[in-house]
């Protein structure tokens, strides 16, 4: 076990915290009546969506460093799975667009975090619908990845939570575009409670990678950044390095 086991943790402990706090502030203002500071929203009637409470500062300074680290744990975590499944011998291209899809929902939380969306909404809707549904796509894929890779129970089982997750994760993200498009202050509401649904559900699917992250070493992210050619599978015996996942047979490499 290595320290990288801390990185996925830390991402879900962070972001969901963070967010939370932003939300809090939002809603415990001392003036909410002040001209041209935030409005109390974060109510059990009234669930604001995230970006809306992190409009005003000091709240939009934690919102943008939020969106900023976020998005840095997140290419990582990335970079390292990639090459994770590259130590494996599993090279794939699904194993290359999860990485791809991975880094582009990092870009759009750039976007989202930088861009308050009362200031610069065009730009702040850009990056929420680049970053939305490419977190989206990313934990499908890696759903797909974790299941045909998985050569013990304990894998097997890992695959199965991350499918429910990502099954939550489809759900609400469409509930939530569907409510936003309209109106209504309760379709509103809904598509609020349906976006906390979904970060929530991606953050604590990004926190199960802590599993795989037991046998990552300096060794996953240099396999990451080499040429492809030439890579040899680690095995469960090396000495210099230790992992719970086998490589996996030719028929699941080339998926």
């Amino acid at each position: 076990m290595t320290a990288w086991i801390l990185l996925p943790v830390s991402l879900s402990a962070f972001s969901i915290t963070g967010l939370w706090t932003v939300s809090y502030n939002e809603s415990c203002s001392p003036d909410p009546a002040e001209e041209g500071g935030p409005k109390t929203c974060c109510t059990l009637d009234d669930v604001p969506l995230i970006s809306k409470c992190g409009t005003y500062p000091p709240e939009s300074c934690l919102f943008s460093l939020i969106g900023n680290v976020g998005a840095f744990m997140v290419a990582l975590i990335c970079l390292l799975l990639y090459g994770q499944f590259l130590e494996q011998s599993r090279h794939s291209w699904i194993n290359t667009t999860t990485l791809i899809t991975g880094c582009t929902n990092a870009a759009g939380l750039v976007v989202v975090g930088n861009f308050q969306v009362d200031h610069a909404k065009s730009l702040h809707y850009i990056g929420a619908g680049v970053a939305f549904p490419a977190g989206l796509l990313f934990v499908c894929l890696h759903c797909v990845l974790s299941y045909h890779g998985a050569s013990a129970p304990q894998d097997l089982a890992m695959a199965y939570l991350r499918i429910v997750l990502a099954a939550i994760a489809f759900v609400t993200l469409v509930l939530s575009g569907v409510f936003f498009i309209h109106e209504s202050s309760q379709l509103q509401h809904g598509a609020a409670l349906c976006e906390w649904v979904f970060v929530i559900d991606i953050l604590v699917f990004y926190g199960t990678f802590c599993y795989e992250f037991g046998a990552v070493s300096s060794e996953t992210l240099v396999a990451a950044l080499q040429p492809a050619p030439g890579r040899a599978c680690k095995s469960s015996g090396n000495s210099s390095t230790s992992t719970h996942l086998n490589c996996a047979p030719e028929s699941v490499a080339m998926i």
